[in-house]
């Protein structure tokens, strides 16, 4: 197991959640059963599942860890009014059915190949991207190494690691939820992994099913050697679509938005009135400071 990582109860706040969801009344299109109908296609040798809807410069959300392309359900309508709205399901992610060969997969700059593929199979270049947590980070790597195909990029709060220094101590947290997992109980492991800042018996019972779905990513950042890239402010250079920096005024992980932020030449910020789960916490906020952005650019 690698041990070279930032100590996990503060890596816990690169990448969740909060879903203890404020927005608890806000019915889902999942529940309400108006959803956009679920395509695939095929990308690097695997099925991607996404929803497309709505008409217009194309928005394309990528989802963190724990989560699939439903973790948007409470963007899609507000964005697909004037957009073209995809929201997909990443590699591993539920309902793709891939079988774990090359465990070199599961990290975030695989990822950000499958993204690259997606956005050119599906001729949306340039296209906004709106990331939260790893799926920032994701955004971010295409922005670096597929400019061509980025047209703006909205940024909450991206785990990029190699921007702080190396942390004092190391934490055990993540040979617990590791041993969890070798001991074939995933629930514990990602309880383990949640509760270093919420109480995990206050998730939805819907949001409880999404992370039970799709636990490999958190498998892969106990277990995965180099999940995370090495990203410099020179590579960062290398950025030119316009960038929103998002954050949670109560989120200990907005310091990687302050770390980016004078690496980047053209940036915006805004702060939302949540802690890490910005899209989930506070959905109405949130979408009229990322449309507002979009619209702009």
């Amino acid at each position: 197991m690698k041990n070279n990582f930032f100590p996990l109860s503060f890596f816990l706040t690169l990448f969740y959640l909060c879903s203890c969801n404020n927005s608890s009344t806000v019915k889902t299109q999942s529940e309400a059963g108006t959803e956009p109908e679920l395509k695939s296609i095929f990308i690097n040798g695997d099925s991607i599942h996404y929803i497309d809807t709505g008409k217009g410069a194309p928005v394309v959300f990528v989802h963190g860890a724990l989560s699939d392309y439903r973790t948007w359900r409470n963007q899609i309508d507000a964005f697909a009014r004037n957009h073209r709205v995809i929201s997909y399901s990443r590699r591993y992610a539920w309902p793709n059915q891939q079988t774990i060969i090359d465990s070199s997969k599961q990290a975030i700059a695989s990822h950000g190949k499958d993204l690259a593929e997606f956005l050119k199979a599906l001729k949306l270049q340039p296209a906004h991207l709106v990331g939260h947590s790893s799926g920032a980070f994701i955004s971010l790597l295409t922005g670096m190494e597929h400019p061509e195909l980025v047209r703006s990029l909205t940024l909450g709060e991206p785990p990029v690691l190699s921007l702080l220094p190396a942390p004092a101590q190391k934490d055990t947290t993540a040979e617990q939820v590791a041993e969890a997992f070798m001991n074939n109980e995933p629930e514990k492991a990602v309880e383990l992994f949640v509760s270093g800042v919420i109480d995990f018996s206050r998730f939805s019972q819907f949001d409880r099913e999404i992370q039970m779905m799709n636990t490999q990513e958190l498998r892969a950042i106990v277990f995965v050697k180099d999940f995370l890239p090495t990203v410099t402010c020179k590579d960062l250079e290398k950025i030119n679509a316009p960038v929103l920096l998002l954050s949670g005024d109560k989120s200990p992980a907005s310091i990687f938005n302050s770390k980016l932020e004078p690496c980047l030449s053209t940036k915006e910020k805004a702060t939302l009135n949540t802690n890490h789960g910005l899209e989930m916490e506070n959905p109405s906020e949130f979408n009229k400071v990322v449309l507002d952005f979009v619209d702009k650019h």
